[in-house]
């Protein structure tokens, strides 16, 4: 990790070091701000004492950074336009990062310190939005173009059907009990236990269950949440020490020579489907000409950028023995090609056997840029984790008894929690950042109207009121923050 700080001015570290500090309690503040849902209901219905189960939670929040991967980590990072990607200068990446991380950590922290269980997810996606939107503006770039849409929809569209499925799935899974098991004492809520059956604790099993089901969600919250901010910082190392990050140095020879394979089968992939593909990529129209002095992604671009390519990765073995302008390019051309192949697999004279071929060759493409260090994820994954261990109590009483008119029963909590978890790990394997938030609390409020407790009016209305300001005012703030920085800049 060290070796990173070595032949920086010393502006530059401090600034390198202000980001990732600003990253990290983003993600201090997102463990305590999201995992009061996520034990939130075990806490409430004494499955758990508090303090055993804020610290079971930080440790399974940790390993669910370790172990989660870095798909979700790049969706975020690719809300962002390929050309704001591949063009960022340090100053640039300092005050886009610092402008995002700000808006969001002043928005969560002011939802946190109100107890409203608002989505640190939307809040990160709102701050990016913000950023790409005015660099759109003061760029001149249209702003169709100002951030990627398609993914922001894909984006957008998860985090409004698993909170839907959640009120769902949890209100069915809750009616599927009580038929099946209409005088249970899960059905119970702790006060109505501790007054007539003299016990303080949940029947043995609906204890165990409701114990692992919120270990699950913190394990799915941070192999989910955890991963934005391992984008988050990989999106500071490559805008402030791009030589150092834009490549994974640590790649090996065989990593190298898939990369250089999947070129070249790109190539004749490309040659394959002349006939539907010529004019769209203008092949065989380029003749060698060179690649515009300004660099940017244009599909028509597509021939001299794989040539470009292939003669860059010509003989080498080690990423290590490229300068840094030549790794720069590589990643360039590597992120343009993974662009325009992505476009492709979207034309409709495409056959389907084909687009899964151009699905594996993007596999390989990416798989020297999309890639975190060790330390990176050890250290997002210690901040979450020591964070869900701050601050539970606001967000708990208002999950537990403040979203229904009644206080929850224990299979109430059970349901809430296996659909918020499953909900999660499902969004996980395709790669889609979701709001635990969202999820659980409404997981909570389907079991409400499935119980027939009813839901308060109040309570209900301010989480709206956060699920529909979160993206306008986290769009504006990071908007405002980024506009004033580029005037100081």
């Amino acid at each position: 990790m060290f070796e990173l700080f070595s032949g920086l001015d010393p502006w530059v570290v401090v600034s390198l070091l202000l980001a990732l500090g600003f990253v990290l309690a983003f993600e201090f503040i997102n463990g305590f701000h999201d995992t009061a849902n996520a034990v939130a209901t075990v806490i409430y219905t004494k499955a758990m004492p508090p303090h055993i189960a804020v610290i079971s939670s930080g440790i399974f929040n940790f390993l669910g950074v370790l172990l989660g991967g870095v798909g979700v980590a790049y969706a975020i990072v690719h809300l962002l336009p390929v050309e704001l990607l591949i063009n960022v200068n340090t100053g640039h990446g300092l005050a886009m990062v610092f402008s995002l991380l700000a808006a969001a950590i002043v928005w969560n922290l002011g939802t946190w310190y109100f107890g409203i269980p608002a989505s640190s997810s939307h809040t990160l996606i709102g701050s990016i939005l913000g950023v790409g939107l005015t660099n759109a503006l003061i760029t001149n770039i249209p702003l169709a173009d100002g951030i990627n849409w398609k993914k922001a929809i894909d984006i957008a569209l998860s985090l409004l059907i698993s909170p839907t499925a959640g009120f769902l799935l949890a209100g069915l899974l809750l009616l599927l009990l009580k038929r099946l098991m209409p005088l249970s004492k899960m059905h119970k809520t702790p006060e109505n236990r501790r007054s007539n059956d003299g016990k303080k604790h949940p029947p043995f099993w609906n204890r165990l269950v409701l114990v692992i089901s919120a270990m699950a969600v913190s394990f799915v919250h941070g192999s989910n949440d955890g991963q934005k901010g391992i984008g988050l910082i990989m999106l500071v190392l490559i805008g402030i020490v791009p030589a150092k990050f834009v490549l994974d140095l640590n790649s090996t020879t065989y990593q190298i020579e898939r990369t250089r394979d999947a070129t070249i089968h790109l190539r004749q992939f490309y040659q394959r489907n002349a006939n539907t593909l010529s004019d769209y990529l203008a092949l065989g129209r380029n003749n060698g000409t060179e690649l515009p002095k300004h660099f940017r992604c244009d599909p028509k671009t597509t021939e001299p950028t794989i040539g470009a390519l292939l003669l860059a990765l010509d003989g080498v073995k080690d990423y290590r023995d490229m300068t840094p302008d030549t790794r720069v390019q590589v990643r360039r051309y590597l992120l343009c090609l993974d662009d325009t192949a992505k476009k492709v697999g979207k034309l409709p004279q495409v056959p389907n056997r084909e687009k899964a071929d151009l699905d594996n060759l993007r596999k390989d493409l990416t798989a020297t840029t999309e890639y975190a260090p060790f330390w990176v994820i050890l250290a997002v994954a210690s901040a979450l984790g020591v964070g869900t261990m701050v601050g539970w109590k606001r967000v708990v009483l208002t999950v537990g008894e403040k979203i229904g008119k009644q206080g929850m029963t224990y299979a109430q909590g059970m349901c809430a929690q296996i659909i918020a978890a499953a909900s999660i790990g499902f969004a996980n394997i395709f790669s889609l950042p979701v709001s635990t938030t969202h999820v659980l609390s409404s997981g909570v409020a389907g079991t409400m109207v499935a119980n027939r407790s009813g839901l308060q009016g109040g309570t209900v209305r301010n989480i709206l009121m956060a699920w529909v300001l979160t993206l306008p005012a986290t769009i504006g703030l990071s908007a405002l923050l980024f506009w004033l920085a580029t005037l100081v800049l």
